[in-house]
């Protein structure tokens, strides 16, 4: 058994505006920071439009696709933009946590790590928003729920900005557990403890400043006691790092190490409930270093618990 790494090239074509901070260099410098690790590396498909349609409808992808420019930039709001090659890096984050997944799932490799971008946790059903296009972690789940025929997923969100997307495409699936730490207030002002969908989703509201110890504290008490009485049969992370204490976009003040620690405690869930059955995708984290470090600090758990 070992840990796949799930990337593709095509990624490097989605391209934001000049000063965007959800740029190209950010996946330069999650995969430098993952080369000198013994992963099975994955080329990312595009996503199947059946698995598109398992949380979005289809006029929401009709939509996507009709926004895709031919040259230069289409904005769809503030945040989000596309240019000529983002509608392929979005299939293909998409496709790149199916196949991670179908890896998992299928016993090929004990977890895998989707190292893509654009982001997926704020698509809602049926609007992009947040830098993001379709809902990567969500359509994953739903995937081996529907495919692979597991009663259970739980869904752990700890980018530091609320996964209203995630939240919105499966709060009515109770067969999808989505927890979620993340400052409060902040983008995108969703993700209050009383957004419980139905019994199914616990949000976990922090106060800007929150540090290492509080942080670690509520995934001890409130997070990992909710998994455990779940009993999960796969775990998916939305990894966000921009909780970081470096991070421009946000107030909280996690360290590196801390993303290594709350890997583990999920690893922990998953040993328990699950064989150890992780899919971890790439959300947010906006300063190039602490990224790349933070990456590689969840990364090396995710390969050690893989041996």
């Amino acid at each position: 058994m070992t840990t796949a790494l799930i990337s593709h090239e095509d990624c490097a074509d989605h391209i934001t505006p000049p000063g965007h901070p959800e740029q190209v260099a950010r996946l330069d410098a999650v995969l430098g920071a993952l080369e000198g690790f013994d992963l099975q590396r994955v080329k990312a498909p595009l996503a199947a439009e059946d698995d598109l349609l398992r949380v979005h409808p289809q006029a929401h992808i009709d939509a996507i696709r009709a926004a895709a420019p031919d040259a230069g930039w289409r904005s769809l709001d503030a945040d989000t933009h596309m240019s000529v090659g983002t509608l392929k890096a979005a299939y293909r984050g998409a496709g790149g946590v199916v196949r991670a997944v179908d890896m998992v799932l299928g016993g090929e490799v004990r977890n895998a790590f989707v190292a893509m971008r654009p982001p997926g946790h704020h698509a809602e059903r049926q609007t992009a928003m947040g830098f993001c296009f379709f809902g990567n972690v969500a359509i994953g789940a739903k995937h081996a729920l529907d495919h692979h025929g597991l009663e259970r997923v739980a869904i752990v969100d700890f980018d530091v900005h609320h996964g209203n997307g995630t939240q919105d495409l499966v709060e009515d699936d109770a067969r999808i557990l989505f927890c979620s730490t993340h400052q409060s207030p902040l983008f995108p002002g969703t993700g209050a403890a009383d957004e419980v969908g139905v019994g199914n989703v616990l949000n976990v509201p922090l106060p800007e400043g929150t540090g290492s110890q509080a942080f670690r504290d509520v995934i001890t008490q409130i997070v990992l006691p909710r998994l455990d009485a779940f009993s999960p049969q796969l775990v998916i992370i939305s990894a966000g790092f921009d909780a970081h204490m470096n991070d421009p976009l946000a107030g909280m003040r996690l360290t590196t190490e801390d993303f290594g620690w709350v890997t583990a405690r999920l690893c922990d869930v998953a040993d328990t409930h699950c064989e150890g059955k992780v899919v971890s995708s790439l959300e947010g984290g906006y300063d190039l270093a602490a990224l790349g470090a933070s990456a590689a600090a969840h990364v090396k758990v995710l390969e050690e618990r893989g041996r």
